[in-house]
């Protein structure tokens, strides 16, 4: 065996010994049902929001764009499903193609996103936000 086949067989042998990856998360809530706990309000900044893992390798974003005003969105973009990002600047951002949203209704701002994100109803529960 020649000095490439030997570094070859090396590397595959590391690479499958890392396991299988990690399941990409998809957007919403998963296997979630109403009255679960989603995020302490606490945890939400005013003017942005946090992305948020949910049960079922899940993600929302929840967002807290006016003090005391809580939304939550599926993050996964509807032009390709991509993760959105949480808010910077009062926009949301998709990194992959730039599509912009409003913060406050999921509205799209800037495409090529023809259509909003998808709204999570959640609720205030003591210091909680829970899924409504």
């Amino acid at each position: 065996m020649d000095r490439r086949s030997v570094l070859l067989c090396g590397l595959v042998a590391a690479l499958s010994a890392c396991g299988e990856p990690a399941p990409r998360k998809t957007g919403g809530v998963g296997t979630a049902r109403p009255g679960d706990r989603v995020a302490s309000a606490a945890s939400v900044p005013v003017r942005s929001g946090v992305l948020v893992d949910m049960p079922g390798n899940a993600q929302l974003l929840v967002v807290q764009p006016r003090s005391g005003e809580f939304r939550a969105f599926n993050p996964a973009c509807p032009h390709v499903g991509s993760m959105v990002n949480p808010p910077a600047g009062g926009v949301i951002t998709c990194p992959l193609h730039g599509s912009a949203f409003d913060p406050a209704s999921g509205a799209v701002r800037k495409g090529p996103a023809t259509s909003g994100l998808t709204e999570v109803a959640i609720t205030l529960s003591g210091e909680d936000l829970v899924l409504a």
